[in-house]
């Protein structure tokens, strides 16, 4: 797709002083921070292409249809000689409190991105005001939007423009604001000067790989999504592997641990923006109540939330999880009987496994008094 308008003849402008414009114009907007990037990512190309040929993206195949227009913006928005990388913040207040949810196993752990509006519509939103403002000064010019909605390797353009490093847990970091912000782009064939990359600064902290709870950081920048939580209880759509089920604990939807661990989070700023703040109690909501929704209920609640992306079953399965590494209680085993006949096959599963797992926790109980 070529990008909105054509390339204009504009020598009078002052692209350095018009990158200056546009920083502030984010800050503006709300963005915790606003760099430019230029296009080359032969590095992050052959990197990409290691990890696809290992397998480690699972089941995700969009991240393979686009062959090479990942790691080269021209070929995904022809004309493109510049891309504008900016953050926001959407850590919520008490983010500290997460700990106490992931040792409470009665309770639901939702990813902290997840708690509040899906970011996409807002962050595109913001994007394409500062596009207008931009417009505004040069006249027409060619671009285009991204929110993760596009094969953009946002995280290296995110570095190169300045934001932040790329951690071994393979998210992006940053020494002023951690890791808890969301992402997005404008490709634009304005040439603008770039800013200096990103230089790395996790040294030989082995935090986040330690904590994993699957252990699916395999190695320094390498992750197999395969084992990774996020993937099973948002990407996955079948059964989730026996092997993998204890280790998810009460996760229902995404997991935060190597983000939870990192020093660099202690820099990480709350986020301003009020469409970020949880929503319906899932910041500390209990597995029972959950598992009791309606397909009804769960689709009204999460409307314009990021965990509709799991779908009805999925939330049903890994919360059937979750409830069969709880400690055993009967309200539980009575939730979990409540659907064994659910018409989905891969919920009946679920079930029967965590009710398994129940008579097995019940079991243990009486022989130890």
């Amino acid at each position: 797709m070529t990008l909105r308008y054509p390339r204009l003849r504009m020598g009078a402008i002052d692209y350095h002083r018009l990158a200056s414009d546009i920083r502030a114009w984010g800050a503006e907007l709300g963005f915790g921070r606003v760099g430019i990037a230029g296009v080359e990512l032969g590095e992050d190309e052959a990197h990409l292409m290691n990890w696809l040929g290992a397998g480690y993206h699972g089941e995700m195949d969009y991240m393979a249809r686009h062959g090479t227009k990942r790691s080269r913006p021209a070929d995904l928005a022809p004309g493109t000689l510049r891309v504008i990388a900016a953050r926001m913040d959407y850590a919520p207040a008490g983010i500290e409190r997460a700990w106490s949810m992931l040792a409470d196993d009665g309770r639901a752990y939702v990813s902290r991105y997840a708690l509040g509006r899906d970011y996409h519509k807002i962050l595109r939103h913001r994007l394409q005001k500062l596009a207008d403002r931009i417009g505004e000064v040069t006249g027409p010019f060619g671009y285009r939007v991204f929110t993760d909605s596009a094969p953009v390797l946002e995280k290296a353009l995110a570095r190169d423009a300045g934001l932040g490093w790329i951690g071994k847990h393979t998210l992006l970091l940053s020494r002023d604001a951690g890791s808890w912000f969301f992402l997005g782009e404008i490709y634009t064939d304005l040439p603008l000067p770039v800013d200096e990359p990103a230089s790395a600064h996790c040294g030989t902290c082995t935090r986040c790989i330690d904590i994993c709870p699957t252990q699916a950081i395999v190695a320094p920048y390498r992750l197999d999504a395969r084992r990774c939580i996020s993937y099973l209880t948002i990407e996955l759509r079948g059964s989730i592997p026996v092997e993998l089920r204890p280790l998810i604990g009460n996760r229902v939807f995404g997991c935060d641990d190597c983000q939870l661990v990192c020093p660099w989070n202690k820099f990480a700023r709350i986020a301003t923006e009020a469409d970020f703040a949880p929503r319906h109690g899932l910041d500390e909501a209990q597995l029972v109540d959950l598992f009791q929704w309606s397909e009804a209920e769960f689709l009204e609640r999460t409307a314009g939330m990021a965990i509709r992306r799991a779908g009805y079953e999925g939330w049903l399965r890994n919360i059937a999880v979750a409830l069969g590494n709880a400690r055993h209680a009967e309200p539980i085993v009575k939730a979990l009987q409540s659907r064994s006949t659910h018409p989905s096959a891969i919920v009946r599963e679920h079930v029967a496994w965590a009710l398994a797992e129940q008579a097995r926790r019940r079991a243990r109980t009486f022989a130890t008094g």
